[in-house]
C-alpha cells in the first residue's frame, strides 16, 4: 500500500466526520433557539476572545442578578453565544428528552419492520 492511500483515507474520514459534527452542533443550535435561547454574534476581536474563554459547545450555567442564565457557546460554528432563561432551559431539556424517545420510538418501529419482514432467523436456515 502505498503512503498517500492511509493519509487519503484519514483525510476523507476526518471531513467525513466534521460534517457530521458540525450537523449535530447545528441541530442542537436549531433546538436552542427553539427553546427560547438568544443567539449573540460575535462581532469583535473581544468578543470573540471572550467566546474561546468559555467551553465549546457545552453549557454553562451562571447567576447573574440572581437569576439562573444558561450560557452554549459556538466559537466554530457560528462565532456566537446562546444565552437562555431558566425557563428556556426546562424547554430545551423537554425538547431533547421528547426527541430521545421519538428516536428510540422509530429505531423500535424499524427493527419491528425487519423483524416481521425477515423472521426471528433471517432469510432462512444458514445452509440455504
Amino acid at each position: 500500500m502505498t503512503p498517500a492511500r492511509p493519509a487519503a483515507a484519514l483525510a476523507l474520514s476526518l471531513v467525513l466526520f466534521g460534517g457530521c459534527a458540525r450537523q449535530m452542533v447545528e441541530n442542537k443550535e436549531d433546538m436552542l433557539s427553539a427553546a427560547g435561547f438568544r443567539a449573540k454574534l460575535a462581532t469583535t476581536p473581544e468578543q470573540l476572545a471572550s467566546l474561546q474563554r468559555l467551553p465549546p459547545h457545552k453549557f454553562v450555567h451562571q447567576v447573574r442578578d440572581g437569576r439562573n442564565v444558561w450560557l452554549y457557546a459556538d466559537p466554530t460554528v457560528c462565532r456566537c453565544l446562546y444565552a437562555g432563561t431558566e425557563a428556556a432551559w426546562q424547554t430545551y431539556r423537554a425538547e431533547v428528552f421528547q426527541k430521545r424517545i421519538a428516536d428510540e420510538q422509530a429505531m423500535t418501529a424499524q427493527m419491528d419492520m425487519n423483524y416481521m419482514t425477515w423472521g426471528p432467523w433471517g432469510a432462512g436456515p444458514w445452509w440455504y
